[in-house]
Parts: C-alpha cells; structure tokens; sequence
C-alpha cells in the first residue's frame, strides 16, 4: 500500500493526517522513521515500512475497505475474544469504529491512541461495560498494544489477539522459530521442535512459544523479530492454496506472500474485576 498517495481529508501535525480509503477515514503517519497506514474502522494498522526498507505488513490485494466486513491484512484485532469462542468469530472490535483518542510525536516517532468503548449494540454481544484501548508506536519499529479496562462492577473474562499479517516473499523460503515444544491443532495438543515451516495449511497455537518469536524471510534477506507480552499464545496461521481460493477477498497466490503471527489470549482466560486492566501488545522488528 502507498500511503503517500491516499487522498487527505485533515492535517493534524506536521507527520500525521487523516485520509479516506474506499470511504474509510485512516490515520496517516509519514516520519523520518517510518510511514504507516491506521484504518480507524477495526483499529488496524493497515501499513508499517521502515524508512529505506520494505513494507512489513501484509495487505490483500482484494480486501473490502466498504466498512462491511473485516479488513482481510494488516493487523486486525480479535477482541474480545480469539477465535470462534461466541459470535461474532474474532469478537467485534475489528468490525468496530474506533475514535482517534490523541496523537503525540517527536523526532523519534509517533504515537496514536485509539479507543472503544461499549455501547447498545456491543452489550447486546457482550454484556459488559469496558474501555479499550489501542497505542500505535510507530519509529525504526512499530509496537501494538491493547489495553483492556472493565468499566463495569461484574468481572469479565477476556481474550483476543493481534492478527498481525506479515509481508514475506515466498512462503516455501520462510521460517518461523522460537515456538516453544507444543502446539495445539484442531484442539489436540503436540509436540512441537520450536520451528514452523510451510508445505500446506498451517494453524496452530504455540502454547511454549519464547518472548520473542523470529520470521526468517529469505526470499527478502532479512528476518522479523516479533516481541509479545500479555499473550498466552503465539498463533501461526497461512491458509495455503485451497482456503485461498475460497476466501473472496484473498487472491488465489495470496497465500504465498503472507504469514500471519499473533500475540494471542486464546482461550478468554484474563479475568478482569472492575476497574481492573491488561495489555496485550506485540512489537515488530526489521532487520
């Protein structure tokens, strides 16, 4: 994606703007540091490159951007659940509208705040009071983190993830190593040599995954270190060829230049009292 040249319907500061994609208002970040792309429909980031290196985040080249459905790419945020745990699948935080809360900035990078709050139709889903937050640090690196606040007097159970859709070149030269010696597929659980290679379809949740998770993209000489806290789970996902050619908004090779890794609370086993938080964040690190 070209942030540069999305049209501009505000300026904010001297590095960030808001535009419109296909009618969805983005935040806009152009730094010495970084360009980035923040969709406020979904909190997602959209974009992160590093300035003089090549896009981190994975885009579908046939996502739907109308506001009708999730954003296929970029970094959704499953909240507050992972998975098909209650309906909507991936909760509704990232089929949400979310409000530009600030925007701070200095000659090392910028920092978005993003937030959600509970209304009508999210207690009708979902019958707690809550605050979320999302902080977008965007410098050499870019930092996701989810901060999670129970707004209400009954306890609530959370999880979710930072679906993050990774830029590669060929999925047949990536690796990902540093998972830890289990993971669980299809609700079994297994042992796991720590490392993860494609040849099909491939979704798992490391259980044992390390602190920080490392993405060997040969195929673009350079390997992506991704740093997660408040996670349970480091979820490995590329649909491969098949569930591509079904998915309308992925192309058929889709498949091949992507990987999803995400921190993850995969089974809503944060339990949150009133007035009680938890962050969920992930950093990405080029090199």
């Amino acid at each position: 994606m070209d942030v540069k040249q999305l049209p501009t319907l505000a300026v904010l500061s001297d590095y960030v703007t808001v535009c419109e994609l296909d009618g969805l208002k983005v935040v806009r970040v152009i730094h010495p540091k970084a360009t980035a792309a923040i969709s406020l429909f979904g909190g997602q980031v959209l974009s992160f490159m590093p300035t003089g290196k090549k896009e981190t985040i994975w885009m579908s080249e046939k996502a739907d951007f109308t506001g009708n459905k999730a954003i296929r790419g970029g970094v959704p945020v499953c909240w507050p659940w992972f998975g098909k745990a209650a309906e909507p699948s991936h909760g509704f935080a990232r089929t949400s509208e979310w409000t530009l809360n600030e925007h701070r900035e200095n000659d090392k990078g910028v920092i978005v705040s993003l937030t959600l709050s509970d209304t009508p139709e999210t207690r009708s889903i979902w019958p707690h009071a809550f605050h979320a937050e999302l902080l977008i640090e965007i410098s050499d690196t870019l930092k996701v983190s989810l901060i999670s606040t129970n707004a209400g007097e009954s306890e609530m159970q959370v999880g979710g993830a930072l679906h993050t859709y990774f830029n590669i070149g060929d999925i047949h030269q990536t690796t990902v190593t540093e998972l830890g010696n289990e993971y669980i597929e299809v609700g079994e659980r297994k042992p796991s040599t720590g490392k993860a290679t494609f040849e099909g379809e491939v979704d798992r949740i490391y259980t044992q995954a390390a602190e920080t998770v490392i993405i060997e993209d040969a195929a673009n000489q350079r390997h992506i270190a991704v740093v997660n806290q408040g996670n349970n789970g480091v979820v490995i996902w590329n649909p491969w060829q098949a569930l591509a050619e079904g998915m309308a908004d992925m192309a058929n090779d889709g498949f091949l230049t992507m990987v999803c890794a995400e921190s993850a609370v995969y089974d809503r086993s944060v339990t949150l009292q009133s007035g009680e938080s938890h962050t969920l964040s992930t950093e990405v690190i080029c090199k």
